[in-house]
């Protein structure tokens, strides 16, 4: 088979067409329903403890093709999609799954064409559920605080797009000093945010975002969705903010034994949107029934209100507060030589 090195659009919509290519990602499924992803390289190998196959006899193959190594083992080769692409590309940050990415771009109403700012890239996984969404002619601005996240994010966006996405800007630095330099007043459409502390940014969003526009914020405790939705609701800018978490379980589908899987994805994060109101206007009061728990009783018998339990100073809302693991530099520094983003020091 001969290599087939054309040229792709800058969206890699080629990519996902027409036979394997060299530098391509594929997806192996093996007898029992195993997943492998491999990088097709001219000179490189697929080896397992039964056999090996070169890359080479996959490079210009239709995608279904099956393919069987030195030891008989057939495996099916078939181009992953974003789902699988996220899942199993190398990361720094944890990613944002595709069963909330998707919740996000419905319930957030992206839509070709539209203005979006996202903030808290990670390792890109919902950048580029968005950037499909957008389309070419939108706009996505990502801003991403840390250096080294948003190196490894640009690295899986580019090996996912086959190169830059004509509707990506990345900037590095805190949302609300970069967004009232990259955005005018009231020309954003949505804003998608993704960070320990969106509270904090509740200004610059209100003044970014056009009236009607979404603002959607994904989080992980339900300390941090009590703040948010508090911090809203005293800004007074926005809509009645609504939340809600998305499980998935999976069936087992073996002849008469179809059943629900023993595990199922659980939880992985909430999520909260709101829209802007018009500038000046009051939103009608929301007639809400007196909740017997909002306030609590501390032992003395004195009543105290709960807000005051989420006023947490901000150096106490980090990352191991919220119970994530850190993250080593080496490995940092692993998945940015990965992704073809290391420093240029090293």
């Amino acid at each position: 088979m001969t290599h087939d090195d054309t040229t792709t659009d800058p969206t890699g919509a080629s990519l996902r067409r027409g036979p394997f290519r060299v530098g391509e990602r594929v997806q192996l499924t093996d007898p029992k329903g195993r997943l492998h992803t491999i990088t097709l390289h001219p000179d490189a190998t697929f080896h397992t403890h039964k056999g090996y196959f070169r890359h080479e006899d996959l490079v210009g193959a239709p995608e279904g093709s099956v393919i069987a190594n030195t030891g008989g083992i057939e495996y099916l080769a078939m181009r992953p999609l974003l789902s699988d692409y996220v899942l199993s590309m190398p990361r720094g940050a944890a990613v944002v799954y595709p069963k909330d990415a998707g919740q996000i771009v419905a319930m957030a109403d992206i839509f070709p064409g539209a203005r979006v700012i996202e903030a808290g890239v990670g390792s890109g996984a919902l950048t580029m559920s968005l950037l499909r969404a957008v389309g070419d002619g939108g706009m996505l601005h990502s801003i991403e605080r840390r250096e080294d996240f948003a190196a490894i994010a640009r690295g899986n966006v580019q090996a996912f797009f086959g190169g830059e996405h004509p509707a990506w800007r990345l900037s590095i630095g805190d949302l609300s000093d970069v967004l009232p330099g990259v955005a005018e007043p009231g020309s954003i459409d949505r804003v998608v945010l993704d960070m320990l502390a969106p509270w904090e940014n509740l200004d610059a969003v209100a003044r970014a975002l056009a009236p009607g526009g979404v603002f959607i914020s994904y989080v992980a405790t339900t300390t941090q969705l009590s703040r948010l939705s508090e911090d809203l609701r005293a800004d007074g800018r926005f809509t009645e903010p609504q939340a809600w978490e998305t499980m998935i379980r999976g069936w087992h589908l073996e002849g008469l034994s179809v059943r629900p899987e023993h595990r199922m994805i659980g939880h992985t994060g909430f999520l909260l949107s709101t829209r802007r109101l018009a500038e000046g206007v009051i939103p009608p009061e929301r007639k809400r029934r007196p909740a017997p728990s909002k306030d609590l009783v501390d032992e003395s018998g004195e009543v105290e209100s709960t807000r005051s339990h989420l006023d947490v100073p901000d150096e106490g809302w980090t990352p191991e507060a919220m119970g994530e693991r850190p993250i080593s530099e080496k490995k940092l520094r692993r998945v940015r030589r990965e992704v073809g983003q290391a420093p240029e020091d090293q």
